[in-house]
Parts: C-alpha cells; sequence; structure tokens
C-alpha cells in the first residue's frame, strides 16, 4: 500500500565513492586464492601485499558525510503525513 506526499522529492545518490585501492586489493586477494597462501609468505603474494600496504598509506581519507536519519526524516514529515 503506497502513500502519495505532495511535494514530496527524492533526490538522486551522488556520485559513488572512489576506492583508490580495489585493484590492489583484487591483485592480493586473487593471489591469495590462486596459491592458498593467506599469510603472504611466498613472493608473488608478499609483493602484493606490499603494493596494497603501500597504497593504504598514501590514499587520501575520505571525509564521511552527515546523513540525517530515518528519524530526522520522520519528524520532519510528520506535519504532511497526517
Amino acid at each position: 500500500m503506497g502513500m502519495h506526499i505532495k511535494k514530496l522529492k527524492v533526490r538522486p545518490k551522488k556520485n559513488a565513492t572512489n576506492n583508490l585501492c580495489a585493484p590492489q586489493l583484487a591483485t592480493l586477494l586473487g593471489c591469495w586464492a590462486a596459491t592458498g597462501d593467506l599469510h603472504s609468505k611466498t613472493q608473488p603474494c608478499a609483493e602484493a601485499a606490499e603494493t596494497l600496504f603501500s597504497c593504504m598509506r598514501t590514499a587520501p581519507m575520505q571525509k564521511k558525510m552527515h546523513r540525517p536519519t530515518i528519524n530526522y526524516h520522520l519528524a520532519r514529515l510528520g506535519k504532511t503525513i497526517q
């Protein structure tokens, strides 16, 4: 059962966050899957792990945006819904 509220607009989501170290993580996971070496003791996995760690050290930290809670939106729309 749907409800129609006049003047209610939903904004589309902003661009998805860009994970800068995703290729390095995929390489490390692929190496682990291929070799079964979860401790990165073999040379190929050790190199992939170091590449991922260096990427994570140098990648800029993303700031978290404040997102209003559902309770905020319910309180804001409460007068309209009643």
